[in-house]
């Protein structure tokens, strides 16, 4: 099942394992449960403290198969094979329940122990989603702390009859004691705040109580991170407010184009970026939205949660967000059928119908990404012809199952009240209306600044980005502005941290100009 290089990686990595595990194999006759036995199989071959239990009589899902510390009784399950990106949930399973101590602040991993009551977990993933892992990841430490709360992580494509019954169209879809608890991306902060109804009063009285900044950025993406580290390096005091750190790179699969790096992934660069930023004596605070910038000698950020910070200068890098078509039916449906990532939910649509909107390179990639997984792609694009570029387009055209529509203006989101089952589209060239029957919709037209809440305090251009000089400065003293969020074209991982990093050295210039004493007079 594993190759000799991943078996000597992996077996490096069993060596960490401090207590003996158990690995329960519920199996049937089927090649999916010969070929999870292999992989377990394997994976016990690598390490003395871990045995290996066939079960065939139990009434678990099968193919699946439950990791135990020998003596104690831990929830973590895995039904189906957790290959692709899950391998990484996987391995660290194996180590967090072989006693290996996990890289998780004290405090998180306190407040996961005096969890009350029972919770039974179920995360519907699909292995080419790279959004999924870190649900994953953070359920099953969970489970390894906790013996109140137990997580099965379920292969969406493995496992059809629940998907169908469970109406689920977007991943990872998380349940708790039977009630959908949560879809898409969440780490382990996340799933907390919403666990326990206490803490986001007691961070909104702790961030309150914090002493002004000389620097705070809003955002934690590649401009947020960078402008942060710069700002650091100075030596002054550095704060990071970010809704989610990692920002938009956490929805990227694969990266290509990250100089010095030939290939990585979103989620990786994120954490990447987020170790870095440790590394320095920066205030990270999390899962915090602004609300409002009110300028002045010190500058004010209020966030959504109540709490108001202070600064002597802001670094804006709040991004952008996928744009939505805004149309009838769309947020209904949301999630029901209209998706946005085709790269996580495209295997839930498996041998069905659906349509991509948007023919740029996102667009374009996605219908060639569908057409190997579904039945039948439909692209529309709102021009007149497609945009991405040549080979793309050359590669789309020669798929005998995807159709191309031009000029064509998608008006409405159709469905039956539980899913989507088709969408309505205007030729622009004549006024005609046309239906589409189809079981998916894969938005992909472009982005949106993050930027409402800025409105009637900074300069915004007409699309809503932040007006900025050459220097990253706005409209307001002392507030500057990077990335995504702002009118700097191309919106690049690279030159948002460029941006980012350039904003910085403004916004200390600022300070050392702003603090420096006045001329004495002859």
């Amino acid at each position: 099942m594993l190759d000799a290089a991943v078996k000597n990686q992996l077996q490096a990595y069993m060596e960490k394992i401090l207590l003996p595990i158990e690995i329960t194999a519920s199996l049937d006759d089927s090649d999916k449960s010969r070929e999870m036995l292999a992989l377990l199989q394997d994976v016990a071959s690598l390490s003395p403290k871990v045995s290996l239990v066939e079960s065939r009589a139990d009434s678990e899902r099968k193919p699946s198969f439950r990791i135990n510390r020998v003596g104690a009784d831990m929830g973590v399950r895995f039904a189906g094979i957790p290959m692709g990106h899950e391998f990484t949930s996987l391995v660290l399973a194996l180590l967090q329940v072989g006693g290996h101590p996990p890289k998780v602040e004290a405090e998180l991993l306190e407040q996961v122990r005096r969890l009350e009551g029972e919770h039974v977990f179920e995360t519907y993933i699909s292995l080419s989603c790279q959004n999924c892992p870190e649900v994953v990841q953070a359920l099953n430490l969970m489970a390894v702390l906790n013996p109140r709360i137990r997580h099965t992580m379920i292969d969406g494509a493995l496992f059809q009859d629940e998907v169908e019954a469970r109406k689920i169209m977007a991943v990872p879809a998380v349940y708790r004691n039977g009630e959908l608890f949560g879809q898409g991306r969440t780490d382990l902060e996340e799933i907390l705040s919403k666990l326990d109804s206490g803490r986001a009063e007691r961070e909104a009285a702790r961030i309150a109580g914090k002493a002004p900044f000389d620097v705070l950025v809003v955002g934690g993406g590649p401009a947020g991170a960078a402008a942060a580290i710069y700002a650091a390096r100075k030596g002054i005091r550095t704060g990071v407010l970010a809704e989610r750190f990692g920002g938009q790179v956490l929805d990227t699969l694969a990266i290509e184009n990250f100089i010095s790096v030939e290939h990585t992934e979103g989620p990786k660069l994120a954490a990447a970026l987020e170790q870095h930023v440790k590394s320095y004596e920066v205030d990270i605070m999390n899962l915090q939205r602004a609300r409002a910038l009110v300028p002045g000698e010190l500058v004010e950020v209020q966030l959504e949660s109540g709490a108001t910070l202070q600064a002597r200068s802001v670094i804006i890098a709040t991004g952008a967000r996928w744009r939505e078509m805004n149309v009838p039916g769309e947020q209904e449906y949301r999630g029901k059928g209209v998706a946005y990532c085709p790269h996580c939910d495209g295997p839930l649509f498996k041998g069905k119908r659906v349509a991509v909107i948007g023919g740029g390179n996102s667009g374009v990639e996605a219908a060639i990404d569908l057409a190997g997984v579904v039945a039948h792609v439909t692209l529309l694009e709102f021009d007149s012809q497609l945009r991405a570029d040549a080979v793309l387009q050359r590669k789309l055209l020669s798929l005998p199952n995807v159709t191309v529509i031009t000029s064509a203006q998608t008006s409405e989101v159709m469905g039956n009240g539980e899913k989507v089952n088709g969408l309505r589209y205007t030729d622009r060239t004549d006024g005609s209306s046309h239906a589409v029957e189809l079981e998916g919709i894969f938005v992909q037209i472009g982005l949106l600044p993050n930027t409402d809440w800025l409105k009637g305090t900074v300069a915004l251009s007409p699309r809503g980005e932040i007006e900025i000089d050459a220097r990253g400065q706005t409209s307001v003293p002392g507030v500057f502005a990077a990335g995504d969020a702002t009118t700097v074209p191309y919106k690049q991982i690279v030159i948002a941290m460029g941006e980012g990093s350039k904003a910085a050295l403004s916004a200390f210039d600022h300070l050392i100009r702003s603090s420096a004493p006045e001329a004495v007079a002859a």
